[in-house]
This record gives structure tokens, sequence and C-alpha cells, in this order.
């Protein structure tokens, strides 16, 4: 049992009478049994939520995700409350990803099991419905039992991947969020430009008082006149900064439709996951007929198996050949299978890395436009104070 800070404190608790250098020793053995993540990091699942939204078929779906918290220990402090652990929502189908991915990349090594993605062996007082709130929160231990499992293990627990899997927000999540930002961003930069665009042009009718001014004046006429072409100048310049920020929304514009590639991918790798889980399930059922055939005991309904009690059983020959015929097919969804593990992992490999270099481009490119973004904007504040210092001069002279 890998304890956290608050288990330790129930188990003093629990146990007032234990001499403090026997409940040491217990104690340094399972810190000794913990690998350097789990000397960094607290983990677990806590919690569970019903959603219903579209599959990669684009059918509609209710499904469950489930909330992965994670901790830094050092930032656990004695006696203060500890910080909010960082979080995000993972559903079944990654949880199996992240498996899967261990099983290739790790053959040598036991993977630890996930818990079970339906409910079987159940008696008649459990549901049967994945969606059913006890079967729901007994797969949520196990599934947090599988990430302490991994987390324990000297090799898996070292794991890029699985480093990722628990504080890296999913790549659809980020570019769906990162859509929405950079939307909001061109939105509030486009109602500054309307309002600055505005606030520009007023100041020409600066320039037209100004001017009309000076022409009933003698002494003050001059000063007036400069002044009302410095405002005329300064009304003016707002289309050349306009047509410059242009520059810098199209940036932006860039990297909101990039979301679109990113999602792209994403639809993609739902794709490859999907049909290998089709053929998972297909190997699965040859596998349940061929146990069937074997025992003769048939565990679901199947027409099958109505017709034979209906017209009587197979023939040895007959059993012999569907048997023979089965476990073809299942040398075969085994192959199929292997092939798609292949597939989806090389695709892991090869869009994880391309994301990282588009993450790398994009931090910089970014960083890059909105620096430059801040240098205008110091700039054609500067412009503005210019048009009034020079305006101020014109006043001292009349």
């Amino acid at each position: 049992k890998l304890l956290t800070r608050s288990e330790v404190s129930r188990l003093l608790e629990l146990l007032p009478d234990e001499p403090e250098h026997q409940l040491a020793s217990i104690i340094g053995k399972m810190a000794e049994s913990q690998t350097d993540l789990l000397r960094k990091m607290e983990i677990n699942v806590a919690e569970a939520e019903k959603r219903t939204g579209k599959n990669t078929v684009n059918m509609q779906e209710t499904y469950t995700v489930y909330l992965i918290e994670t901790r830094a220990v050092e930032a656990v402090t004695e006696g203060g409350l500890p910080p909010a652990p960082d979080s995000l929502w993972r559903r079944y189908s990654e949880f199996e990803l992240l498996r899967t991915y261990l099983l290739v990349t790790y053959p040598y090594i036991v993977v630890p099991p996930l818990p079970e993605k339906r409910a079987e062996f159940v008696w008649h007082k459990l549901s049967a419905d994945n969606l059913d709130p006890d079967f729901v929160e007994r797969r949520r231990v196990g599934l947090e039992n599988f990430l302490l499992r991994v987390a324990s293990h000297p090799v898996l627990s070292s794991d890029k991947i699985f480093f990722f899997f628990l504080t890296e927000v999913p790549l659809k999540q980020y570019s769906d969020e990162l859509n929405t930002v950079i939307s909001q961003l061109l939105r509030v930069r486009a109602r500054v430009a309307d309002r600055l665009y505005g606030v520009y042009k007023v100041h020409g009718n600066y320039g037209r008082v100004f001017s009309e001014w000076s022409a009933i004046e003698n002494e003050m006429g001059d000063g007036l006149q400069s002044a009302g072409h410095h405002m005329d100048t300064y009304a003016a310049s707002i289309d050349d900064i306009l047509e410059e920020e242009e520059h810098y929304a199209d940036q932006l514009k860039e990297y909101l439709f990039y979301t679109d590639a990113v999602r792209s991918v994403c639809r993609k790798h739902d794709l490859i996951q999907y049909e290998l889980e089709m053929v998972a399930q297909d190997l699965a059922s040859k596998k349940q007929q061929k146990e069937e055939l074997s025992t003769g005991t048939v565990r679901i309904f199947s027409l099958k198996g109505m017709t034979s009690k209906l017209f009587g059983q197979e023939s040895p020959e007959q059993k012999e050949s569907r048997l023979a015929a089965l476990e073809q097919s299942i040398q075969e969804g085994e192959a199929a299978v292997k092939d798609k593990v292949s597939e989806c992992q090389d695709f892991v490999r090869a869009a994880w890395d391309d994301v990282e270099r588009f993450k790398e481009q994009k931090d910089r490119d970014l960083r890059e436009a909105l620096i430059s973004y801040a240098i205008m904007q110091i700039s054609m504040c500067k412009k503005g104070i210019q048009v009034w210092s020079n305006a101020k001069e014109c006043f001292n002279k009349m």
C-alpha cells in the first residue's frame, strides 16, 4: 500500500499504542518501495462524470470520463492547506490506449491490468450496465489502482508518455481551448481597433476647429493653424497603424486555423483507435464462439444455438470443421490486432513528435508576435504624446 500524508496521519490515529520506532520502520519500508515519481507526486482518480457527445463515426453516445488529480509532494507543507491539484479528464479508452502502448513498448514487463470494461461475473443484484453508478465507482477505484501500480513500477514509472498521460491536457482539448482563446483575442482586438479608429478620426475635428479658429485670430492664428495641422496628421495616422495591426492579427489567425489541423490529427487517432477496438471485439467474439463450441455451453443467445436445439446437434465432422475455421479466424484476428496495435503505436509516436515540434514553433511565433504588437502599441502611444507635445509648443508660441 502506497501511503499519502493524510493516510499516514490516519494510520497514527488507528495505531496509538504502536511503538514509535516500529511505526517509523514500517513507514520507512513503504517509502523505500516508492519510485521517484511517487516520491514527487501524489496521484488519484478523484471522481467520474457521465457525458454525452459524438464519437469517431459521428454518432451520439453516452460515456464516462474520470478526473485524474496530481499534486507535487513538495507543495504539501506541514500544518498548512495543500494547494489545489492539477487535474484533467480521461476516458476509459484513453487508459486502454496507454496500457496498449506500455504492452508494445515493454514486452518483457508484466504490465498491470485495467479494471473490466464491461461488467462480468455479476450476480442478480448487480447491474451489468456500464453506466451504473456502482460499476462506475468500482471502475474508478480500479483505474486509480492501475495508475498507482504503473507509478510504483521501477521502469514504467519513468516512461515519458505515462508522465504526460498524468499531466498533459489531451491534445483535442488543448486544440479546442487554444481555438477559443485565440478567437477571443481576435474579437477583443477588433473591438479595440474599432474604438481606436473612432478616437483617432475624432481628432480630425480638432484640426478643423483650430483651422477655423485661426482664421479669426491675428496673434494666435499661426499657432492654432500649426496645432490643427498636427491634429490632422494624428487623425490620418490611424490608417497605417491599423494596417500594421492586421499583420499581427493574421499571425494569430494562422494559429487559429492550425487548431483545425491539430483536430484532424486527433480524429485520425480516434479512427485508428476505433478500428483497433472493433478488431479486438471481433477477436474476442471469435474466441467466445470457439469456447462455446468446444464446451457445448452457450453464454449468450445466438441464432446458431437456437438452430441446434430445433434441428439437432452438429455431427463431429461439422464441429471439427467449424472449430478449424474459427481457429483460422482467431489467428487472422490476432494478426489483425497486432497490426492495428503497431499502426496505432507508430501513429502516436510520429504524431507526438510532430505535436511537440508544433508547440515549440507556436510558442516561438506567438511570443514574437505578441512582443512586436506590444512594441507597436508603445510606439503608437509615443507618437500620440509627440503630437500633443508639438501642439503644446504651438500654443506656447501664440
